[in-house]
């Protein structure tokens, strides 16, 4: 026989085919080790994914909208009017909200016919409008405004409202909410994918 002719043998050794199962084994789990370290830090810190139960911020975010959550925009800065949040519930901490900050540190909140305007809308007092101004809110449905009262808020207090205002508790019912229970900003709408894009301020 022709020994050129058998250079690749049919079989192979037995300990070489394990060190390679081995090798690929110890690859794979070097990636997972690596994506941990970069996935849990990322999503503790920078961005988290939260899906909205209920109807308490209709017609903007429905039940079972699959939200991206920005953890860093409050490290660098604050919560400004507008913004939608997503919170601890200032009553049970394990439970999270989510809600659209209306009152601001130093602010004061209020709703007619306590101050002057149409019942349930939103006037806002502080050192920049001593004499008030109602809140501009186009996000909501006519109608769906709130019950009168006047909150006054101290620093690093906010008074937060969901969108649906006759179907939510909010600062309404359970009071002010404190800076330290705000998780982070909703940033991006992912599910359904008709509604894909990201969360804006309006601007007052």
């Amino acid at each position: 026989m022709d020994e050129n002719q058998n250079k690749n043998p049919e079989v192979q050794d037995g300990g070489s085919t394990w060190h390679a199962v081995g090798a690929f084994i110890w690859d794979l789990v070097k990636i997972l080790v690596i994506a941990l370290i970069i996935i849990i830090p990322f999503r503790t810190y920078v961005a988290e994914p939260f899906v909205v139960s209920g109807s308490s911020m209709l017609p903007n975010f429905h039940n079972n909208d699959y939200l991206i959550v920005n953890r860093l925009t409050y490290v660098t800065g604050n919560p400004q009017r507008g913004d939608v949040i997503v919170l601890r519930f200032p009553k049970d901490p394990s439970q999270f909200f989510i809600k659209r900050v209306i009152g601001l540190p130093g602010d004061k909140v209020c709703f007619a016919p306590n101050c002057q305007g149409q019942d349930g809308h939103v006037y806002i007092f502080n050192s920049q409008h001593p004499q008030g101004f109602e809140l501009n809110e186009p996000y909501l449905t006519e109608g769906t405004y709130g019950q009168s009262q006047t909150v006054p808020l101290g620093s690093d207090e906010y008074f937060v409202l969901g969108d649906n205002r006759t179907a939510s508790s909010d600062s309404r019912v359970w009071g002010i909410l404190p800076r330290d229970l705000i998780i982070g900003k909703v940033w991006l709408k992912v599910f359904p994918f008709s509604d894909f894009g990201v969360s804006r301020t309006p601007s007052y």
